[in-house]
């Protein structure tokens, strides 16, 4: 039982997905901070004291906090710009490698037994 659990656990999918969601959780880290830290102050900050809103997170109406829906809404919008920009450049890229792979023309063939005796046949014709 021990092996199969360490062969499941040594499995590509499964240290793929163990590496994903680590990375996930720390993209998930700075976008949270991208949008506190940048896009609230910059551009719903404004709009906020327009309306005279001091906490977005605490935007509520009769015991309903849409001000958390609305920043956890904002949240995911950024979360998924980023990750359409993250695809859209892997793709460009893979794009780009598949592209030069084609342009390297592929070596020639090894002669088979057969050409390389017709051609040393050839060769010695041309000698007499």
């Amino acid at each position: 039982m021990l092996k199969e659990f360490r062969s499941f656990i040594m499995r590509g999918n499964v240290v793929d997905l163990a590496v994903a969601v680590i990375i996930g959780a720390a993209f998930s880290a700075i976008v949270s901070s991208l949008v506190a830290d940048i896009i609230t102050p910059l551009i719903l900050n404004p709009v906020m004291k327009k309306l005279q809103i001091t906490d977005l997170q605490n935007l509520s109406w009769n015991g309903v906090l849409y001000g958390k829906f609305i920043a956890a809404v904002i949240n995911f919008l950024v979360v998924a710009f980023c990750i359409f920009m993250i695809v859209k450049g892997m793709n460009k890229a893979m794009s780009l490698r598949k592209k030069k792979e084609e342009e390297v023309p592929a070596a020639a063939p090894e002669p088979s037994n057969e050409e390389k005796l017709l051609t040393e046949i050839r060769d010695l014709l041309k000698n007499k």
